[in-house]
């Protein structure tokens, strides 16, 4: 009690004052999901994840494809590129106080490939150390056995890496958040797997994102979880940590959902970084004001698009379940000529000058254009009112434009940029047919997120950042009927699924690269989903604080800051 009152006026401290120079602020509108590794896939999450725990690499500097030791000092590779043998850093301690140990990242490993689910990024573990995605209880070739042959320790200490076959982004999977290692004795003594054979099956598919763990943080990071609530995290310096020890002691990272709230604390001092609108409203409100550092023209490695569901889990959401005006069938976006009505609808163009302040970048593919394999010669849909409008008289055999239809979806709640463009498309889809209803709600963004991993929502926009630098890391993301958004689409193509899988099986980048220009084409054909303009990246904080970096494939590092 004494820990929480004292806690409680330092936050009022800093509220109703200048912040400490030790003290970083941090606001944002999005809600945390998780604050276990195992179950970490969500920026949110993982930007507060990367300060508590580590991976065995890192990406060097601002790059994002050279890696460098992190809680490993070194590698081998061998057995024609199956077998990676790591050194790791001694005298590592948990918050807990223990010592980080070989059988630490064993157990870490081996929790992930056990938990594996389609709602965290262990998936491509899988992959890598399984030779398929899927976990126990959906492919009964995956044993205990197996789990456990694919990550050991050996007699030296040293962690052992046994592949199936040669993946050549191995590497870089191990630097993704969600590698990060947690300790075994204490993660067990919490309740959660035990890390032995006795009860893995069990823990099979098991959703960790309200796990113990995720209640009660263990990493070797520089920065420990020292109270958190709905909308408070509150983290200091770990003084064991092993590496240099950090300049800022304290960290406060804030749920504020009102816009204005974020704007007025940044300006006045009492926010180091918040979350913005977007360029428009941040250029606009933001740049240029006393006390602000504005970053501009920064490289844009996510993609994003509004996601059509093909099988909609939702009842709620389909009104009358028919095509009679008053609802939609579950499988309204199954016709493709609804999905290209609606791509069709959407004016990439104004949401460039509205939203993004004339800086976008109006993509052909659900992949950024610095990656291998991005073709900018695949076909593009533009705002064309009237082709929307034949599209829609196609549709269902005529039903759709002659009875028209009422549909919800649901965007992320308080971010200006994803209502304006739900907004948009609900306007142009209206003007086309007085028989056409969008519906818009917003809501919190980690329930958002689980509905549309369950494939509950009739359509969503989603986005994607790059778990390791690699186009099959989006495109199978998108596109693959077993990827990763295949819930929230319910998209199959058999012929984008081979183009796929044979990109996966060479490591020959032009014929890769042919592979996923034909990926493109035909997912142009087919129109899943509406393939959002990527803004021009840009960051702004306050001057006062030092040493920021940007590297596009890692949070924002509190250990490297300071402040004047």
């Amino acid at each position: 009690m004494k820990k929480l009152v004292v806690l409680g006026a330092f936050l009022a401290s800093v509220a109703s004052a200048s912040i400490p120079k030790d003290t970083l602020v941090f606001m944002s509108a999005g809600d945390i999901s998780t604050l276990d590794p195992g179950a970490t896939y969500d920026v949110f999450s993982s930007g507060l994840v990367d300060q508590m725990y580590e991976t065995l690499l890192t990406y060097r500097g601002t790059s994002i494809k050279d890696l460098e030791p992190l809680l490993a000092t070194g590698w081998a590779v061998s057995n024609g590129g199956k077998t990676y043998t790591f050194d790791l850093r001694r005298n590592v301690i948990f918050h807990s106080g223990a010592t980080m140990t070989c059988a630490d990242a064993e157990y870490t490993f081996e929790r992930n490939l056990v938990t594996n689910s389609g709602a965290s990024g262990n998936w491509f573990l899988s992959e890598a150390l399984l030779g398929g995605a899927a976990n126990a209880h959906d492919d009964k070739s995956v044993t205990w056995a197996r789990i456990d042959r694919s990550v050991e320790c050996n007699a030296k200490g040293q962690l052992i890496f046994t592949l199936p076959k040669v993946d050549p982004a191995f590497l870089a999977k191990l630097a993704y958040s969600g590698q990060a290692i947690v300790e075994k004795k204490y993660t067990a003594g919490l309740g959660e797997w035990s890390g032995t054979e006795r009860d893995w099956k069990a823990w099979v598919g098991k959703d960790l994102t309200g796990s113990t763990l995720s209640k009660k943080p263990n990493g070797t990071g520089p920065y420990r979880l020292v109270r958190a609530d709905a909308n408070v995290h509150l983290f200091e310096a770990w003084s064991k940590y092993w590496g240099q020890a950090p300049a800022i002691q304290h960290v406060i990272r804030q749920r504020v959902p009102e816009l204005a709230t974020r704007q007025q604390a940044f300006l006045r001092g009492d926010a180091d970084f918040i979350e913005g609108a977007g360029r428009s409203v941040d250029e606009a409100q933001v740049k240029g004001k006393p006390g602000v550092a504005w970053v501009d023209n920064l490289s844009n490695v996510g993609a994003a698009a509004i996601v059509m569901n093909q099988n909609i889990a939702n009842r709620n959401l389909l009104g009358s379940g028919k095509l009679d005006g008053k609802g939609i069938p579950a499988n309204f976006f199954s016709d493709v000529n609804v999905r290209r009505a609606f791509n069709a609808a959407f004016n990439a163009q104004q949401f460039i000058r509205d939203v993004q302040d004339g800086k976008g970048i109006d993509r052909t593919m659900l992949l950024p254009e610095s990656f291998p394999g991005y073709d900018a010669g695949v076909g593009q849909y533009r705002y064309d009112a009237a082709a929307a409008t034949a599209f829609f008289k196609k549709a269902w055999g005529g039903q759709v434009w002659n009875n028209g239809f009422t549909l919800t979806a649901n965007y992320r709640a308080d971010t200006p940029a994803a209502q304006a463009a739900m907004e948009l498309l609900k306007k142009n889809v209206e003007a086309l047919n007085p028989k056409f209803r969008v519906n818009l709600l917003p809501k919190p963004w980690s329930e958002l997120f689980a509905t549309s991993t369950r494939g509950e929502e009739a359509m969503v926009l989603i986005g994607w950042a790059p778990d390791y630098a690699d186009a099959d890391n989006f495109l199978y993301t998108f596109y693959a009927s077993d990827g990763f958004y295949s819930p929230s689409s319910h998209f199959k193509d058999d012929q984008i699924d081979l183009w796929l899988k044979a990109a996966r099986a060479t490591v020959n980048t032009a014929e890769r690269n042919r592979l996923y220009s034909l990926v493109g084409r035909r997912a142009y054909e087919q129109a899943p989903s509406i393939i959002l303009p990527a803004p021009v990246g840009y960051a702004f904080y306050r001057s006062e604080v030092q040493g920021w970096t940007f590297n596009p494939m890692t949070a924002l590092l509190w250990k490297r800051l300071s402040k004047t």
